[in-house]
């Protein structure tokens, strides 16, 4: 059974760069075979990763629905789908990846979204641990694109906002009765300690934050020079403190808070 963990957030608080931190632990410890998902319909999962995406989930549903096709005799138009959507594995050594990309529409990725869930249903049982790139926000809750969730990370950056969002998104997981064994409070690009203000927010909201990530102009470097985070070094500030979260998560040292 995989061990699956899914990131949140609301949008510019480097959950991409966290999902890649946590690829490049995973990795780098011997964790594999992993599967990466970017279910962000704005993809940059891949570039992160050093990876190049030529087929996404979202084109081949796209392709599937517009063209007349001949259907191989004996096979079904779901299976014959399901084929369809292997094409879009990236596969590499130790390290698969699966893009979700846009929907049908300019503003529709609930179809997408409901096949990605099936396909990485189906394809579980294949690797030791599955992370997760959510979009911005919190449309993946409410489409239940993320449950049975061994970890859920809830990113914030250093801003009242971000906390609020975390604070909303803790909350539509318990509405909707999520099965997700823990969750996870980030607070990322912290330039220095928390700022009181923020730190007071968090006591209103009763947010705890499980680790803080500090502000690595680094990981801007290799972003602006398009180098995969998985080279980033081990003396890399943010490397650090998500090799600490992992190491933790995986000991079991992080309480479970069952939602599910």
């Amino acid at each position: 059974m995989s061990f699956s963990i899914a990131v949140a957030g609301k949008g510019g608080t480097g959950k991409t760069s966290i999902t890649s931190l946590v690829i490049r632990y995973l990795a780098r410890n011997g964790k594999g075979p992993i599967l990466a998902v970017d279910a962000d319909a704005n993809a940059n999962l891949g570039d992160s990763l050093g990876l190049k995406v030529s087929q996404t989930i979202g084109a081949i549903i796209a392709s599937f629905n517009q063209e007349k096709i001949n259907i191989p005799p004996g096979m079904t138009k779901e299976a014959y789908l399901e084929f369809k959507l292997n094409e879009a594995i990236m596969e590499n050594p130790g390290l698969d990846l699966i893009t979700m990309g846009r929907g049908e529409g300019p503003d529709c990725y609930c179809y997408p979204n409901l096949l990605l869930r099936k396909f990485i249903d189906s394809l579980s049982r294949n690797y030791a641990y599955i992370v997760m790139d959510n979009e911005a926000g919190m449309e993946h809750l409410s489409r239940r694109t993320t449950q049975n969730i061994d970890a859920l990370l809830l990113i914030s950056d250093h801003s009242v906002k971000g906390v609020r969002t975390l604070a909303r998104i803790r909350e539509l997981v318990s509405e909707l009765n999520l099965a997700v064994k823990r969750q996870v409070v980030i607070i990322n690009l912290v330039p220095g300690g928390i700022d009181p203000l923020i730190a007071g927010e968090m006591d209103r909201l009763g947010i705890k934050p499980t680790a803080t990530v500090p502000l690595d102009k680094e990981i801007y470097e290799y972003d602006l020079k398009q180098k995969s985070l998985l080279d980033l070094h081990d003396g890399s500030a943010a490397v650090k403190a998500i090799d600490d979260l992992m190491a933790q998560i995986l000991q079991g040292q992080v309480t479970a808070t069952r939602t599910g």
